[in-house]
């Protein structure tokens, strides 16, 4: 098997921010990813998800989402021109000969193979999986086959700001999905019904001495709708999936919550410590007596068709 992992050189006009990335894109990938795991399923399981699927992947991140897909037998293409850091973890859970194989590549990609999968098959198992840093237009290169499925499961709503810059994102992917192909968009639900809005308002309290735009704010409504209106696309059905929160204790909690990055702004604000010790203070109210943190929360999605 000899699938690839393509990397693009994606310049950062930013600072750097005053976090370990590569540590909380750790933390992401063995702490928080898995709390989405129920929405995950819930799409798949709609949508048929199969050997037939051809999905792409959108700000993929460390590829958990991706690897349940290729697990039913899908053909996942992932693209996070975002978060190299999570990337790279995407390859190690995608990708396992990344690691034997080594790197090999020019002109700026490289490619990633553990040397083996020859033959027919081994040719068909080396194009079911596809990481790339970079564009949806990078990652289709040369391929004319159209995805029949493209998931945006970052969830939005919760960020002043955070659907900024997606309809750029779905204008540079959409043309490469067939027509009435899905696309699925993921939010967080009503505060009402997400524990977890309580602990992120924490981030806004720390963050207003900057008056940061990517402050938490309360998901709206339609924030799914909105952004599939401005894409193009036709509504197609929604749903709403439990996905809870649960920490084996507070340190783990604060970690993974962390990871998510809806922290930054605060930390940016004060620093790390302050932002520890109320985020621990928060979550006093949803530990358990065995130490564990357990928080309910509701997660939206929205399945849009493409014209």
């Amino acid at each position: 098997m000899t699938p690839t992992l393509v990397r693009q050189h994606v310049p950062h006009a930013d600072p750097a921010p005053r976090v370990d990335l590569c540590a909380r894109a750790r933390d992401w990938s063995e702490i928080q990813e898995r709390m989405l795991v129920p929405l995950y399923e819930a799409v798949y399981e709609r949508l048929e998800v199969g050997p037939a699927t051809r999905l792409l992947g959108l700000r993929c991140g460390a590829g958990l989402a991706l690897l349940l897909a290729a697990g039913r037998g899908a053909t996942v293409t992932g693209v996070d021109a975002a978060s190299p850091e999570r990337l790279a973890l995407a390859g190690e859970r995608l990708l396992p000969g990344a690691s034997r194989g080594g790197v090999r590549g020019d002109a700026g990609r490289a490619r990633y193979g553990d040397g083996g999968g020859r033959g027919a098959s081994g040719r068909t198992r080396a194009r079911a999986v596809k990481l790339v840093a970079g564009s949806p237009r990078e990652a289709a290169g040369a391929e004319t086959a159209a995805y029949s499925l493209v998931t945006l499961f970052e969830p939005i709503g919760c960020l002043a700001g955070d659907s900024e810059g997606l309809g750029e994102l779905l204008a540079d992917a959409l043309p490469l999905a067939a027509r009435g192909a899905a696309v699925v968009l993921a939010g967080w639900g009503p505060p009402e019904r997400c524990a977890t809005s309580s602990v992120l308002r924490v981030a806004t309290k720390l963050a207003d001495p900057l008056r940061s735009a990517r402050s938490w704010r309360p998901a709206r409504r339609d924030d799914l709708e909105e952004v599939a209106q401005r894409a193009g696309l036709k509504p197609d059905g929604s749903g709403r999936v439990a996905c809870p929160f649960g920490y084996a204790d507070v340190d783990s909690a604060v970690r993974g919550l962390l990871s998510t990055g809806l922290f930054d702004a605060a930390i940016a604000a004060t620093d790390a410590k302050q932002v520890d010790k109320e985020l621990t203070e928060a979550l006093h109210p949803y530990r358990r007596p065995d130490g564990t943190v357990w928080m309910p929360n509701v997660f939206r999605y929205l399945v849009a068709r493409v014209a």
